[in-house]
């Protein structure tokens, strides 16, 4: 290839939007003359090569976006730990059935389980896959919407957690609400309802959900909307933080 066609299709691939294409081509025609490449295949190659950067470059932008708090994968569980969580049920998920068909996902169980990082570990291949998430955590989300109904500015929040594919809310159960901040809560999940999926975590079962949003009717109101479409799994084992922080007294002690 000359230096004057390379240049002119560096040139023609910048305009295009295409700067992978116009870092990488004296690498690209090198590899088609090493492989003997006919016009058509290396086509393909640059075409494949410039969508998988496009692809990588997207999924690092909805992960920032995203507001995890950690980028955690399923590979990084130990479902050992947990021997009565059958990781079938968490496999599934992770084909992001539920979330193509707008359904929601419910991690149940107490504290330091591993609900957050399954919860996460599903968001970031929804993430992968394309969608769009936000994550929140309840006493989190109640505080900036509640923020913005005193500022009158409560229908540009909601957007905040209306807008994603995938809205994920961590630590329901925590902290009891106010009604007035169960019925905000309300407005996420009907708005939302068969519209987006949300994936949420809670150390309460949902017969204990009266308490934690402090009116029954309203709380009966929300999970009828939420588990309507919604897979729940429950994990009862042990805490891994419990587990980590023993290990390293033992540590401790030992050295001592």
């Amino acid at each position: 290839m000359s230096e004057l066609v390379s240049t002119r299709i560096r040139t023609t691939a910048a305009k295009l939007g295409l700067p992978h294409l116009a870092e990488s081509l004296k690498q690209y025609a090198g590899r088609a003359d090493e492989a003997k490449m006919g016009y058509l295949d290396f086509l393909d190659l640059v075409l494949a090569e410039e969508l998988a950067v496009r692809d990588d470059r997207r999924f690092r932008q909805g992960l920032r976006l995203s507001k995890l708090p950690h980028h955690k994968t399923l590979d990084e569980y130990d479902f050992t730990f947990q021997p009565e969580l059958d990781p079938r049920k968490i496999k599934d998920l992770a084909t992001l059935a539920f979330v193509e068909s707008k359904g929601n996902a419910a991690l149940l169980g107490p504290p330091g389980v591993g609900k957050t990082h399954i919860a996460v570990a599903l968001s970031v291949a929804a993430c992968r896959a394309g969608f769009s998430v936000y994550f929140t955590t309840l006493d989190d989300m109640v505080r900036q919407l509640r923020a913005a109904e005193a500022g009158g500015r409560l229908n540009s929040k909601l957007r905040t957690y209306l807008r994603p594919g995938v809205l994920v809310v961590d630590e329901v159960g925590y902290q009891p609400l106010e009604r007035a901040e169960a019925n905000l809560v309300f407005q996420v999940i009907s708005k939302r309802y068969e519209k987006g999926s949300i994936i949420l975590t809670s150390n309460k079962t949902f017969s204990e959900w009266g308490q934690v949003f402090g009116d029954e009717v309203l709380a009966t109101a929300i999970l009828d909307r939420l588990l309507h479409h919604c897979d729940v799994v429950s994990i009862n084992g042990p805490s891994y933080r419990l587990k980590n922080r023993l290990a390293a007294i033992e540590r401790d002690a030992n050295v001592a």
